[in-house]
């Protein structure tokens, strides 16, 4: 338990992260920034949801722009 109190992803869910990303950004800039057609594409919370979970990949990106999303955030 130790090793998660550093981690700003730990108790975060992947829906509450493509949300926020999406309440923030925009399926538009999210495409631009992660090129994968779940946000390019006739874009959803649900489709993008079923292809993070299967796509480690693209999961590890989203999660590094939720980080930066969540440290941005702070600053302010």
């Amino acid at each position: 338990m130790e090793n998660q109190l550093n981690n700003p992803l730990h108790g975060v869910k992947l829906e509450k992260i493509v949300t926020d990303l999406h309440a923030h950004y925009g399926w538009e800039y999210m495409g631009y920034i992660i090129k994968i057609k779940c946000f390019t594409s006739n874009p959803s919370i649900k489709s993008s949801l079923k292809f993070l979970r299967r796509t480690p990949w693209a999961r590890t990106k989203v999660e590094r722009m939720y980080i930066d999303y969540l440290k941005k955030n702070e600053a302010k």
